[in-house]
């Protein structure tokens, strides 16, 4: 701050506090900047009372340049998020043209574009032998072609979701270019749903493949002429499809590059017979299965560490207990953790808690040689006694327990269930319905249905899936289709959409309508 004395009369003095013009004050980390001009102040009278105000008037001054520099400092705003996907504004050539040749394609956006997973997103319809080279810079797509093209041909290709802008990553959804090497467009369309024939849900990674080669052996051996995508509902669609027939078929679209049925653990789908392509080609649906499953191996997870380089050569068990208590509605299970080659249902006792040995039950080795299933008519709240001798299982190398075993447990009461009755309408009995509980996607019970009322005095509480299964063989579960020789569709199960809530010491009645 800089004092100047002005040629004013001696008596009226004229005192001009400066601060330098255009002062930048940065406050980090944007650099705005404070702008302070030079302030004038004109004090008359005598020196004596003129000194005390100046010293007033200078810290007022600096007490509000202070204020000034401490003033929060926001940067402008950037405006909103962009939200909207890229928009395709022209291509070279014109989206729907015909009579081309040209094999090079420009796709022009209304802002900057990149592309994510283009080669699996992109479909090219009628399939090529090789895949087509496409880039992206700035605004502009382009697709080199390499195979010849047919003549007389409508193509169109589906990128997907691999059209994306920069900034902010929206994806360009049903974006497809259409063009023909002859004097028209092909305007017809195949549409449908797939389901899982098992469990009636949707998989949404399935292809519907399309064959002119009517043969059965060309799903096997040749690449699809058509290929199309399922959304999350199961829902398919063909577009710009020529007239004529094809033989349909449901395919993995995952890790299946040829989009082939080879493997019969795959997925598969097909039809009864050929689909005639005109311009009201009628819906279909398709039911997937697996001919044969995956065997899985096993893995053993006994929860005893081990010394590096030991082997556990100890025959072990588990008991299938709901928190300590057995449910009275089915069988207790001990889960060996090898098959079991010797197996004397004499070494297991069940007793109640005075040591009396019980009547009425029996013991039983499963399919699998690896679970001993206790049967027995169960009483509630009542503790129970299983006695195991030391000898009463062993492995194929002679391996028995290390020795007798007791077990202790109690059964589950009443009130932890709850009554059912179930309501059925628009269910035809003719087709042999089963109706099917689902817990966390396992099979917990299956239940002929030979009336529209479904009643059981005790339920097990919990949340289920129901699923009807129509049993066309009679024979309680499901059978799966098979393609080559027989021919044989799968078997169908309706999934109930609604869940079922089961509430423990309460009457659940539920009405079903299919």
């Amino acid at each position: 701050m800089i004092l100047r004395k002005t040629g004013l009369p001696s008596k009226c003095v004229n005192f001009h506090f400066f601060r330098n013009n255009a002062i930048k004050l940065f406050a980090f980390p944007s650099q705005s900047f404070l702008l302070l001009s030079s302030v004038e102040f004109y004090i008359c009278g005598y020196m004596n009372r003129s000194f005390t105000q100046i010293i007033l008037l200078g810290c007022i001054i600096i007490k509000l340049a202070a204020l000034s520099s401490c003033a929060n400092i926001i940067p402008p705003g950037g405006g909103p998020r962009d939200s909207l996907p890229p928009r395709l504004i022209s291509a070279f050539p014109k989206d729907s043209a015909i009579n081309v040749t040209a094999k090079n394609i420009t796709l022009t956006f209304d802002e900057y574009v990149t592309l994510q997973g283009v080669q699996e997103n992109l479909i090219v319809s009628p399939t090529l032998k090789n895949i087509p080279l496409v880039d992206y810079k700035l605004r502009n797509v382009t697709i080199k072609i390499k195979d010849s093209l047919e003549p007389n041909t409508t193509y169109s290709l589906d990128f997907g979701e691999s059209v994306r802008d920069v900034n902010e990553g929206n994806i360009a959804r049903g974006i497809t270019y259409v063009f023909s090497t002859g004097n028209t467009i092909d305007y017809n369309t195949y549409s449908g749903k797939v389901l899982l024939a098992e469990s009636g849900k949707t998989d949404s990674s399935l292809i519907v493949v399309l064959y002119k080669n009517l043969s059965d052996t060309a799903i096997a051996k040749l690449s699809p002429r058509y290929y199309t995508r399922i959304n999350g509902k199961g829902e398919f669609m063909f577009h710009n499809l020529p007239a004529g027939n094809f033989a349909a078929y449901v395919v993995p679209g995952i890790n299946n590059y040829r989009r082939r049925y080879d493997d019969s653990t795959q997925l598969f789908a097909f039809r009864n017979g050929p689909i005639t392509i005109h311009t009201n080609t009628p819906r279909d649906t398709f039911f997937a299965y697996q001919e044969f499953k995956r065997v899985e191996k096993s893995v053993n997870n006994s929860s005893v560490k081990l010394l590096p380089g030991k082997e556990d050569k100890r025959l072990r068990y588990s008991i299938e207990l709901d928190n300590g208590q057995q449910d009275i509605l089915n069988n207790l299970s001990l889960t060996f953790t090898r098959k079991l080659a010797g197996f004397d249902s004499t070494g297991f006792t069940l007793y109640d808690t005075g040591y009396h040995k019980l009547s009425g039950y029996s013991f039983s080795l499963d399919t699998s040689k690896t679970k001993v299933m206790l049967k027995y008519k169960w009483k509630e709240a009542t503790p129970f006694r299983l006695l195991i001798a030391k000898d009463a299982v062993s492995d194929s190398a002679g391996i028995t327990l290390a020795k007798a075993d007791t077990l202790r447990f109690f059964t589950k009461k009443e009130s932890d269930y709850g009554s059912l009755r179930l309501r059925f309408t628009n269910l035809d009995l003719s087709k042999n319905p089963v109706l099917q509980f689902v817990q966390n996607d396992k099979l917990v019970e299956s239940v002929p249905i030979t009336d529209l009322l479904f009643t059981r005095k005790l339920f097990r509480s919990g949340a289920y899936e129901l699923r009807i299964l129509f049993d066309t063989n009679k024979n309680g579960t499901w059978d799966a289709g098979q393609f080559f020789g027989t021919k044989r569709q799968p078997e169908i199960v309706q999934l109930i959409p609604k869940q079922l809530n089961i509430k423990p010491n309460w009457d659940n009645e539920v009405t079903i309508s299919l």
